[in-house]
């Protein structure tokens, strides 16, 4: 029987040999090298599953060479044993082999965003199996997200169908679709994800203090590709204003500033910037034309915040911007939208509206849902709702903050579906 010593000398080998060949691997040659230092733990096969870019399907990554026998054809996220894993954030057994080997479906997580699952042979029910499959899947989430920048292979993979320049630009400035730590709760959707032209958001942490996170959503005129230069000139005109201190007035100033230089008064955008302070949930906003924000509060109940708006940046009409503020609560629930969400029409000309935004959005909280998920169920009910086909952007940003405790991790986890296992008590 391998000791307790002995299977962790192998995971320390699994892991630093694989970290050590992935500074000269190219990313489909992936799945091979995994098997191969995964052995190590008596693991005696790895099968890499990638989510598609509407999170539709789970697309196995094969090395292009050919199509293994072992690799089942693409996989549903919804209906599947993989989507299961893939969905709640945990490890699912997968139907009998018949050989007496076992398969395991394991969550493939970047932090907290979702990449895919890893489909895992073992010869044995070891009752250490799990912790190693959470490392494995940890090590090569962060070996996909290096390499997946510079690799068409991946797009191609992540892609179901031919996408616009506009969506091009605009998914490689947005930021990851899920973010969490100690203090928030970050999740995005954007749609239709392949041909997305003038609706952006955006969020940083640390913004101007290490306490202050900043959010932002942009909604800019137009659904062409001119449409999506004006949502990417008013993403970068905000990051740059930010990093430079400015808080959220002054940043609608500047996106304004630099739309104006650009377009004249051709172009304007709408948009909401907010920063919050996570010491004491003190929201600090301004509106430019947009659409109030949400909050959800207790699982039970929702509330628009009041804010006077000032007009669209790029408008240039020197009308007064106010800056407001609002108290949080722990575990309230800030949402961001664009028009796209609530006034999408169906075939009954009936629109989607607010009243049943709200409601999917309290619905599936009080069903403990992870956060990512509860978003890609509604943009599912959002394209169902419209025959699968929106005719206008729809962006939706979720932060929740958890409160001023100083680790709240545990509770961040599972609102994203993410393993969590306490390590030792600071001295």
């Amino acid at each position: 029987m391998e000791s307790g010593h002995d299977r962790e000398a192998g995971g320390w080998r699994m892991l630093a040999g694989l970290l050590a060949d992935s500074h000269l691997l190219a990313l489909e040659l992936l799945p091979a090298k995994a098997s191969e230092h995964a052995a190590q733990v008596g693991f005696t096969q790895v099968l890499i599953y990638l989510a598609d870019l509407q999170r539709e399907v789970l697309r196995p990554l094969t090395g292009g060479r050919d199509r293994d026998a072992a690799y089942e054809a693409e996989l549903p996220v919804d209906g599947s044993v993989a989507g299961r894993a893939y969905q709640y954030g945990t490890i699912t057994a997968g139907a009998p082999t018949g050989s007496g080997e076992h398969h395991w479906w394991v969550p493939l997580l970047d932090g907290t965003e979702r990449l895919g699952v890893l489909r895992i042979t073992t010869a044995d029910e070891d009752e250490h199996a799990g912790e190693y499959m959470n490392l494995l899947a940890s090590a090569i989430a962060l070996i996909i997200e290096s390499k997946q920048g510079i690799s068409d292979a991946h797009a191609r993979l992540t892609r179901v169908r031919p996408m616009n320049i506009a969506a091009e630009m605009q998914w490689a400035q947005m930021a990851p679709r899920t973010y969490a730590d100690g203090r928030v709760v970050i999740s995005a959707a954007m749609e239709p994800a392949y041909t997305i032209s003038g609706d952006a958001y955006d969020y940083a942490t640390a913004a101007r203090n290490a306490h202050t996170v900043h959010l932002a959503i942009f909604d800019a005129m137009g659904h062409d590709t001119a449409a999506g230069l004006t949502a990417h000139l008013a993403i970068g005109a905000s990051r740059n204003a930010r990093r430079q201190g400015a808080g959220p007035v002054e940043t609608a100033a500047w996106i304004e500033e630099v739309l104006v230089e650009q377009f004249g008064h051709g172009r304007y955008v709408t948009g909401l910037l907010a920063e919050l302070d996570t010491r004491t949930g003190v929201l600090t906003w301004t509106n430019r034309g947009h659409h109030t924000p949400v909050i959800i509060r207790g699982s039970r109940w929702s509330t628009h915040l009041a804010c006077p708006p000032g007009p669209p940046m790029g408008t240039d009409l020197a009308l007064p911007v106010t800056l407001c503020q609002d108290q949080l609560e722990p575990g309230d629930r800030i949402v961001l939208y664009t028009d796209g969400v609530t006034e999408a029409r169906g075939a009954d000309d009936q629109e989607f509206g607010l009243t049943r935004f709200t409601d999917f959005l309290v619905r599936h909280h009080t069903d403990d849902l992870p956060v990512p998920e509860t978003l890609r169920r509604l943009v599912r009910a959002l394209l169902d709702h419209h025959d699968g086909r929106l005719q206008d952007d729809a962006t939706v940003l979720i932060c929740e903050w958890l409160g001023p405790e100083p680790d709240p991790s545990a509770r961040a986890a599972a609102l994203v579906g993410l393993p969590y296992e306490p390590g030792p008590a600071p001295r």
